[in-house]
């Protein structure tokens, strides 16, 4: 059983991107299943830091991005979810090419959510490991 109640459509999500960070840095949602959601990444002059491997930041704005996203998929029409707490460790670097995220739930509760995010390289080795605390809000009326 989905864990979405929101309809996911990987076009609009992309389009929903345009003139933000997640648009500057080149990141793609690719794929979601009934309890995932991933994007690409591309390692390159955007995303790297001065010695010319991925960023630490970068994979941060990847892992808070796809965690994000899943947990407002995740709530009914008038709430929203936003970040309290990401932390990430990073595993291997990376110079180029494509880092892949892909985010899954850990807790999806009625006032917060926790998401585990897991960052890889085209040879499905993990370059970094992310874990997202969100908190449920409800939309003010009026």
């Amino acid at each position: 059983m989905a864990i979405w109640h929101k309809k996911i459509d990987l076009d609009a999500l992309n389009k929903s991107s345009e003139n933000t960070l997640v648009e500057h840095l080149g990141i793609r949602y690719t794929q979601f299943d009934d309890n995932s959601l991933s994007a690409t990444m591309p390692v390159d002059k955007r995303t790297h830091q001065p010695f010319g491997m991925l960023h630490g930041g970068a994979s941060v704005v990847l892992a808070e991005t796809l965690g994000s996203v899943a947990a407002n998929l995740c709530v009914d029409e008038g709430r929203y979810c936003v970040g309290l707490d990401i932390n990430a460790n990073h595993i291997r670097p990376m110079r180029t090419g494509f880092v892949t995220g892909t985010t899954t739930p850990l807790h999806i509760g009625m006032t917060t959510q926790v998401w585990q995010i897991e960052l890889k390289d085209e040879r499905d080795r993990l370059v970094c490991t992310s874990r997202i605390t969100m908190a449920v809000m409800g939309k003010n009326k009026g």
